[in-house]
This record gives C-alpha cells, structure tokens and sequence, in this order.
C-alpha cells in the first residue's frame, strides 16, 4: 500500500505512524484482553489514557495551571454556541471580529441568546485581509471578543495575537491549533475541533482560564456546562473514548518529533513552497489574500477557469494528491498543510503545480 499526500481540510491527515500503532492496537489495548474502544471511560485503563492525554497536551502547546482542558464530543460549532450560554448573561453584548466563513457560523450560533457586535469585518471584500486592529469597534461591556484565528475557507490567518484590553478573548484554533508556539495566557478561552492538527473528527479540546468558570451564564441544561464537564474531567457523560485516545497518540507524536517549534519550522517551509509556486506563476495562479494575512494552514488558489480548475483537480488525484478541490462557497483549489502533511507532500504539490502550468499556460 502506498498512502496518497492528503490535502483536505479535515478530516485531515494523520501520521501514518499513529495510524499503525491505532491499528496495532485496535483489537487489544496493552495487553488488557479488550480494545480501548471496548473499555469503560470510568475504568482505570481508559482514566490513565485520559491523564496522559490531558499532561501531554498540556505540555505541547504550554497551558498554564490556572487553565482547565476539557475534551468534549462534537466539534468547534457545538462550543460556539455554547460560549454565550456560559459567559455572557441573557442580552449581554458579545465583540467578534468577522474574517471569514467560520467567523459567521460562530456569530449564528450565539445569536439567539446575546447582542452580537460585529467589532470589524473584512466581508466587504471578500475576506481577503484582517481588519486593522485600531479600527475595530470594541463595546466597553462587551463579555467577551471573539476571533476566528485561521479560516480554513477563505486562508486568512491572524498572525499576531490582538491586544483587546481587559475584555477575555476568545478565539477558534480549529485548523491552527499546536502549529506553532502560542502564549495560551493571553486568552480567555481556546478552543479547537481536533480534526485538523490533533486527531480525528468527533471530539473537540477547550482550553478556558478558571477564573472565567466563575461566571453564571444562563440557564443550561448540566450537559451544556463547561463548569460540570470540568467537575467531572470531561466525563459528564460517555465521552468519545477512540477519538480521545487517538488525539493522545498525535499529541505523543508531536512532542517526540519536536514539539510546536518543529512544527511551526516545517509549516512554514511548507507554506512557502505552496506560495511560491503561486507568486512564480505569473498569474496562472492567483491568491487573493493579502500577503501579511496569508494562512499557513490553508492555501486556496484560482486557475484561470474552470474548465482548468476541473483537469487540475482531475490531474492531481491520478498523481497522489488527494483533496485539493476548493469548498464550494469560494471554489478554486485548496491546499491543507497542518502538522501531519509532510513537507514532501508540499514539494510534490509544488511541483505538480509547476508542471501544469507548462503544460496549460
């Protein structure tokens, strides 16, 4: 078996090596006589796999104590909804800062239970730039900011944590998470769908200050309560035990390959192999995101038209790259590069790239 260069946007693409050690032990889990996916989260084996989940992570991306970690099943548009219903009173005005299609689900969500200002967009045109931050109109009461800090869609990034004052920033690292270092105690609260950088679809990480737990929300059923989930280490109910277990072996994977640093190393090279087929193209491809807003993560690019854009994708599966068709709100080609890709996989997209522009430029 030859495993293809895996470009999609999640479910992404993991190590193949924590592929083969899942699949080692699918049928029985360290010699308990059963598989992990069998076992009680509230056993002791299962309880030990948590615990190391939880240590690990916490090491990879540098969580201080005063911040709990919650594994919760579902993914980052669960937790957008129930962002307000844990920190903001019913009506309490809520800042976002719109960056791209993610930024409007996250708004939708919260919606129904608070006043949403939109502190800035960059929908006027076409998200392709982060607004600057001195012309963001951030309420005085507001609960809390709410950032979008990579768009998968649209490849727009933030590369700079922005300074919101004494408000809580809140922000989605859906596709960014553990991609490089990041100075976790300049956010309320993080919180990341794994299905990107750390594991597999199904079970989302929420990194949130205590501190903040103290505040009363509104009514929620106990499921909806990050304060009970954090009670009870994320085991209020049934978790999604396989996709936590499988997140652990990526967070084991990271660390030992390097950690944040390593990665923020190769994925930067990675990017800029991308771009720089793009840039060399003389506009037979085209990005339009503003260079200092490019996503590292997400590459989406346009060829001169469809009918191109159709052999391109065509082209590139027959040659091992598999999912690079763009998302159907914006079209084009996409090109995901999170942690599990490897470098060589950017190498044969860029010059697969190369070699079809010469032979259809």
């Amino acid at each position: 078996m030859t495993r293809a260069f895996n470009f999609s946007a999640g479910p992404a693409t993991l190590p193949e090596s924590v592929l083969r050690q899942a699949q080692a032990e699918m049928l029985e889990w360290n010699g308990a006589g059963a598989s992990i996916v069998e076992m009680s989260h509230r056993g002791p084996e299962f309880i030990a796999v948590a615990a190391e989940a939880d240590a690990d992570l916490r090491r990879l991306i540098g969580i201080p104590d005063d911040y709990a970690v919650l594994f919760l099943a579902g993914g980052a548009t669960t937790q957008q909804a129930l962002l307000a219903l844990n920190f903001a009173s019913p009506g309490q005005t809520v800042d976002y800062v719109l960056t791209g299609h993610w930024g409007k689900t996250a708004i939708k969500q919260v919606s129904p239970y608070v006043r949403v200002n939109v502190a800035a967009s960059s929908e006027a045109n076409g998200f392709h730039d982060i607004p600057p931050r001195d012309q963001w109109q951030l309420s005085h009461d507001a609960a809390y900011v709410h950032i979008t800090a990579n768009e998968t869609i649209h490849g727009v990034e933030f590369r700079d944590t922005p300074d919101v004052g004494n408000v809580p920033l809140f922000a989605d690292f859906s596709s960014s998470i553990a991609s490089e270092p990041l100075d976790v105690s300049r956010y309320g609260l993080i919180y990341a769908g794994a299905q990107k950088n750390l594991g597999p679809v199904g079970v989302s990480v929420v990194i949130v200050r205590r501190d903040l737990l103290e505040r009363s929300g509104q009514p929620r059923a106990d499921i909806f309560d990050y304060r009970s989930h954090v009670a009870r280490d994320s085991m209020l109910n049934t978790p999604p035990t396989w996709n936590w277990y499988l997140a652990g072996l990526v967070f084991k994977w990271m660390l030992a390959e390097g950690g944040v640093e390593e990665f923020a190393r190769r994925n930067a090279a990675k990017s800029a192999l991308v771009y720089g087929a793009i840039d060399a193209s003389g506009g037979f491809y085209r990005n339009e995101v503003v260079p200092a807003a490019r996503s590292r993560m997400n590459i989406p690019f346009f060829l001169p038209d469809e009918t191109l854009t159709a052999r391109f994708v065509s082209e590139s599966k027959a040659a091992g790259l598999l999912a690079l068709k763009g998302h159907k709100a914006v079209g084009g080609i996409r090109a995901s590069l999170y942690n599990a890709l490897p470098v060589e996989g950017a190498q044969a997209l860029a010059g697969f790239m190369r070699d079809f522009q010469q032979r259809n430029g």
